[in-house]
């Protein structure tokens, strides 16, 4: 008889309880979607960030309110990660801040170790990484990862209604920097009538490659 796969949660507590086990079958669950985000934006740090999102989890247990989804929760705390991250890495300017700031501006976007075979991949993988960075993440949730509006504002600890309107906002300025990159209307049209075709194709190149995979983060002291 085969076992019933046990939920995120379960897995989450019995890995507190120092079963490693689960928090290798939590790890391999959701360590696809967690690199993605951290790929695309700060791409040699991608795994460092991975491992402190799932450290996160262990000693985040009394932060955790219990009214939002496991995967909520996992993004909400990369989320969070990848603000602090940098914003250290920029302290010697001015604040950073995640609502007019890109990783662009940050010096941060460089060649990609995926390996992207269309021209429209370039093209909407360079527009993503100039947007200020709380529309690039709120976007990449809702394309890449499927999240609902209401999923997306728990992750960003925002209101439904701001959110809404920050999609909104990002889509169309997404749209603004896609034409000004364009180097043909031929290339233009192509990624504007087929967006969601390309932006599952990036999804899928921006997951991790051979060399870059599961490493499990060591046992912590939840307390």
């Amino acid at each position: 008889m085969t076992t019933p796969a046990r939920d995120d949660f379960s897995l989450l507590e019995a890995w507190r309880g120092g079963d490693e086990p689960a928090g290798r079958e939590l790890f391999e669950r959701y360590f696809d979607a967690v690199y993605r985000f951290f790929r695309n934006k700060v791409d040699d740090s991608a795994e460092d960030l991975v491992q402190q999102t799932f450290m996160g989890l262990v000693q985040g247990r009394d932060r955790f309110r219990g009214d939002a989804s496991f995967r909520t929760y996992v993004f909400m705390i990369a989320r969070k990660r990848l603000y602090s991250y940098l914003r250290d890495r920029d302290r010697n300017r001015e604040p950073m801040e995640v609502s007019t700031t890109s990783v662009a501006d940050l010096g941060m976007v460089s060649p990609s170790r995926a390996v992207l075979v269309r021209q429209e991949q370039h093209l909407l993988l360079q527009a993503l990484r100039r947007l200020p960075i709380e529309m690039q993440v709120a976007l990449e949730l809702y394309y890449w990862e499927e999240l609902g509006v209401a999923e997306i504002a728990d992750v960003l600890e925002t209101p439904v209604g701001t959110v809404k309107s920050r999609l909104q906002r990002a889509r169309t300025r997404l749209d603004e920097i896609i034409v000004q990159l364009s180097e043909s209307d031929d290339l233009l049209k192509s990624t504007m009538d087929n967006f969601d075709k390309w932006a599952k194709e990036l999804q899928a190149h921006l997951g991790p490659k051979a060399g870059e995979g599961l490493r499990v983060p060591p046992e912590s002291d939840p307390e």
